[in-house]
């Protein structure tokens, strides 16, 4: 809100960035993955996530909201084409070497697209999550219904496929810090720069793949940080300031985004911004 406020995009105009990457995974990782926790534990409890679901994470980042699913006692499958190092984190969480040979034969991670975790032997996937948030970049729909379309065939008639989105700008404090991305980088006029989210955008994306809605919901995610350096790096692993970085540079969006989180400063010197998600229940037809 991965994969995953949370997708990774680089500018498609002007240099890319020079970051290192295995840092802003880990800052990913450990400060930013763990923000729409209960985004992925509102979904499993209402679709009743456990033992006999077999689960195809699209975007599945370093792999948390698939380790949730496996505790609960699904067979999980990640595939995260555009961010091995992500992808590396997530075979170190679910696939330990001292982890039992049973649950390591249930777990699957895949550097690639969704057909490329298909073979004759695999049962189709009852479950298919994209909990990347759409709905703050401007066409970052696209992706979506790409692996959508790759996804959809690998899973039983009327599973669940579960999409994930940012709620109303108004009710979402991060909002207002993401702008410092679209005010920088305009001069780029690029299709990575932030935008407000819309009511319909994971019903529009649904309707592009073929799939019938089947509810939805809202989900509290206050994004919380320890200080601001915290926030700063959290925020900066989601990819989405990489055209205002391209744009400037990174001392500049540092800077500004450091003062666009002041006003979620609190006294103790933590960061509290309150946030909501919004999620889409489809089916296979």
């Amino acid at each position: 809100m991965t994969p995953t406020l949370v997708r990774q995009h680089l500018p498609h105009a002007g240099a890319t960035p020079s970051v290192d990457l295995c840092a802003r995974a880990r800052d990913w990782s450990e400060i930013q993955e763990r923000m729409l926790v209960p985004l992925y534990e509102a979904v499993y409890e209402r679709l009743d996530v456990g033992p006999g679901t077999r689960l195809l994470g699209l975007g599945c980042g370093s792999g948390l909201a698939l380790l949730m699913a496996a505790s609960r006692g699904a067979a999980v499958t990640g595939v995260e084409p555009s961010c091995p190092e992500r992808l590396a984190l997530a075979r170190q969480r679910l696939l330990p070497e001292t982890r039992d040979t049973r649950a390591r034969a249930e777990t699957r991670l895949v550097d690639g697209s969704p057909r490329d975790a298909a073979d004759a032997e695999t049962p189709a996937y009852t479950l298919v999550t994209a909990f990347e948030p759409i709905g703050c970049l401007a066409g970052d729909s696209e992706g979506l219904g790409e692996a959508l379309a790759a996804a959809t065939p690998l899973a039983e008639r009327g599973s669940a496929v579960v999409l994930a989105g940012w709620g109303p700008p108004e009710r979402c404090a991060t909002s207002s810090v993401l702008r410092v991305a679209t005010k920088l980088a305009d001069p780029l006029r690029s299709t990575g720069s932030w935008r407000p989210a819309l009511r319909d955008d994971l019903e529009e994306v649904a309707q592009r793949a073929g799939l019938r809605p089947d509810g939805s919901g809202r989900v509290a995610c206050p994004f919380g940080y320890a200080d601001v350096d915290s926030a700063v790096r959290g925020l900066l692993s989601t990819g989405l300031f990489d055209s205002a970085i391209a744009a400037t540079d990174q001392v500049q969006v540092d800077k500004e985004l450091t003062e666009a989180l002041h006003p979620h400063l609190r006294p103790d010197g933590t960061v509290w911004m309150p946030n909501v998600f919004r999620y889409l229940i489809a089916r296979v037809p």
